[in-house]
């Protein structure tokens, strides 16, 4: 019986201690930097008063990523006028200057969470932004209203 009861202790003190390295110890600077692009995110908005019109589109397998990215970005102030998947699959996001405006395209990019940002323009577009999802996007948490 006794040994039991130190079997059950040792146990309980391996699921405890695996839950606070969870918790805590997994990850370290990929948490903190996580954290650090959820915060920039939320606080990135679109300029007063400015219309940047945003192409959105879905460089990845992952179904519904544009449709989040296009209303995390709406909700930021962005005027999203194209949603879409991209032919081009990708692992990271990518943020393309379609109009020469450096400010904005690094604006959405931190919207996005720090996503790469590269000047491409296209005049025939009649947009200012693409952002290509690429499958490591995650949306922010959103609340839940029940």
């Amino acid at each position: 019986m006794r040994r039991r009861r130190i079997i059950a202790a040792a146990g309980l003190s391996m699921v405890i201690a695996a839950g606070l390295w969870w918790a805590f110890g997994r990850g370290g600077a990929d948490e903190s930097q996580a954290d650090a692009e959820t915060t920039v995110s939320i606080d990135t908005r679109a300029p007063a008063g400015v219309r940047i019109k945003v192409e959105v589109l879905n460089a990845s397998t992952v179904r519904g990523l544009a449709r989040r990215a296009t209303m995390h970005l709406r909700d930021r102030g962005f005027d999203v006028v194209a949603v879409g998947t991209s032919r081009d699959l990708r692992d990271s996001t990518l943020v393309l200057d379609r109009s020469g405006n450096p400010e904005w395209a690094r604006l959405v990019g931190t919207a996005m969470g720090g996503a790469a940002v590269e000047l491409r323009r296209d005049s025939s577009r009649y947009l200012d932004i693409t952002v290509l999802i690429g499958a490591n996007w995650r949306p922010p948490a959103q609340p839940f209203y029940p």
